[in-house]
């Protein structure tokens, strides 16, 4: 039997994509095997055996101990302001998108574009480094504000414990605003120039066409994007906090992902942090289906 031109366009096409799958399988898939800690009384480098296996004794050990309460209340407290502050600011980038649309002059678009994606591109270590130059007690702010006049001693910025979230989210917002834009940038791309050709002979200004046609274009890869943001709710990331912690900020600044790496890197409790990432795994897949049945109730659409 003769292969059809539809079947081998399908096979083709699926050829193109398993890389991909591949790589996903490996990264996001195989670790889940390390899931089997949780459950076990793991010390290394000894090989699980089942004389090990404690069950869900470390899923009860996180809520027996009032201490250990305390502890994961405050994670969970800091966690939650970091992901609420980027959840409620998640507008910004499709505001900067809508700003860089209506740039005018290509050769200064590009140069605002590439700018503000730059950034993403640098480790975090690196904006720890460009931070600390900038904001330690010698650093290039101190140092104007200190010669101007205005202080007499140098704000020790990296080592308050005060609005930490606050400097946190502005050292992510400026790291990740121009490349989160990107994904509006491509939705205004695709708007179709009829509309626009429209707004303009019925005699709407430059504001009434962005509020009634590009931005309600936008809002569908918005609304996307936000679920997505919020069953990412209980993952701030670790390497951001890891490098700005010390002991002076680390009440406010450890969140859960930076959390369950301490305990396993720093105590070698490898078995409490992989029931905790088991937990929030868990917490985040309800987020996902949570978000999605309120979207297909008042929007009528879902994403799952």
């Amino acid at each position: 039997m003769k292969m059809t031109n539809a079947k081998k366009r399908g096979i083709r096409e699926f050829l193109y994509i398993l890389p991909f799958i591949i790589i996903v399988a490996i990264f996001a898939y195989y670790p889940l095997y390390g899931w089997m800690y949780a459950f076990f009384d793991y010390r290394p480098p000894l090989p699980l055996s089942l004389d090990s296996f404690v069950g869900l004794k470390w899923f009860k050990s996180l809520v027996e101990n009032r201490t250990k309460i305390a502890q994961i209340l405050s994670i969970m407290r800091n966690t939650f302001a970091m992901s609420g502050i980027t959840v409620g600011t998640s507008w910004l980038p499709l505001l900067f998108a809508v700003f860089l649309s209506e740039i005018k002059w290509k050769p200064f678009r590009n140069i605002i574009q590439t700018v503000t994606t730059l950034p993403n591109f640098i480790s975090w270590v690196l904006v720890y480094a460009v931070a600390y130059s900038m904001m330690n007690s010698t650093g290039l702010f101190n140092g104007i504000m200190m010669k101007l006049g205005l202080i007499h001693e140098p704000i020790l910025f990296l080592r308050s414990s005060e609005h930490v979230w606050l400097t946190q989210w502005l050292w992510l917002t400026w790291k990740n605003l121009g490349w989160a834009a990107i994904m509006y940038i491509a939705a205004i791309s695709g708007i179709e120039a009829e509309m626009y050709e429209a707004a303009k002979v019925d005699g709407a200004s430059r504001m009434q066409t962005i509020i009634h046609i590009t931005i309600p274009s936008l809002l569908p890869t918005y609304f996307v994007l936000l679920l997505l943001a919020i069953s990412n709710f209980l993952s701030n990331g670790m390497e951001q906090y890891f490098v700005f912690q010390n002991a002076f900020n680390r009440e406010y600044i450890q969140v859960l992902d930076l959390y369950v790496y301490n305990l396993a890197m720093g105590s070698g409790a490898y078995s409490v942090s992989t029931a905790l990432s088991i937990l929030k795994t868990v917490i985040s897949v309800a987020l996902l289906f949570g978000a999605n049945g309120l979207s297909k109730w008042f929007r009528g659409e879902s994403v799952v």
